[in-house]
């Protein structure tokens, strides 16, 4: 059995598709493993085999990217992935602080997963998010101006199943869903939510106020 065939038809299709959207198939390696993820939950040993098999490279090369980059995971993600960011503003506004609760909340620690599999709580770096510090995201969709108490209320509505919208972005679906959007596969939620809201815009505000212009 070669690594393709280990694999859904639909997903080869799929991870083929990837590749003729650049004039280098190997520039589709990138979105070639989120949608790996999306299968699999993680990135695998036959996923990196059929990546390496359908685009004429190592293992090895493969095995490089996947391992570089923390958004390829090594083990299985829940249902949601929630990252608390810890990174200097976010700590000092109040993200170590929500790090520690939700880790006894959940009874977990830094990149592991619940027990009933709904949650993989990760400590993340700067998300570009700081005028709406401290920030979590859940499957990479931003909460802002967090509090631990709020990201406690957070967690437990994913884990209870109930529907959650992000403030700045669309209804959270599961983190396989949302790694297939990543890999370049449209889930119809694009428009939902406003791109920019509050702080975001303040600088816009203030110079249309005053009529400054280019």
């Amino acid at each position: 059995m070669t690594d393709a065939e280990s694999y859904s038809g639909a997903t080869v299709a799929d991870l083929r598709e990837l590749m003729s959207r650049y004039p280098e198939a190997r520039s589709a390696l990138l979105p070639m493993l989120h949608l790996l993820q999306s299968v699999d939950g993680r990135v695998t040993t036959q996923g990196i085999a059929l990546c390496a098999e359908l685009l004429g490279i190592s293992e090895a090369e493969v095995s490089g990217v996947a391992t570089f980059y923390t958004m390829y995971k090594k083990h299985p993600v829940g249902t949601h992935h929630v990252g608390v960011c810890t990174n200097t503003l976010c700590a000092v506004m109040g993200g170590d602080a929500i790090f520690e609760r939700l880790c006894s909340h959940l009874d977990v620690g830094n990149d592991e997963t619940t027990a009933d599999g709904a949650i993989t709580l990760e400590r993340i770096e700067c998300n570009a998010a700081c005028d709406f510090a401290p920030v979590v995201t859940v499957n990479w969709e931003f909460f802002d101006q967090q509090t631990p108490s709020s990201a406690v209320e957070l967690v437990d509505k994913l884990r209870a199943g109930e529907t959650v919208q992000a403030p700045r972005g669309a209804t959270i679906t599961s983190w396989r869903e949302a790694e297939r959007v990543l890999a370049g596969f449209e889930d119809g939620l694009v428009d939902e939510g406003p791109a920019a809201a509050g702080p975001s815009l303040a600088g816009l505000e203030i110079a249309q106020e005053q009529g400054w212009e280019r």
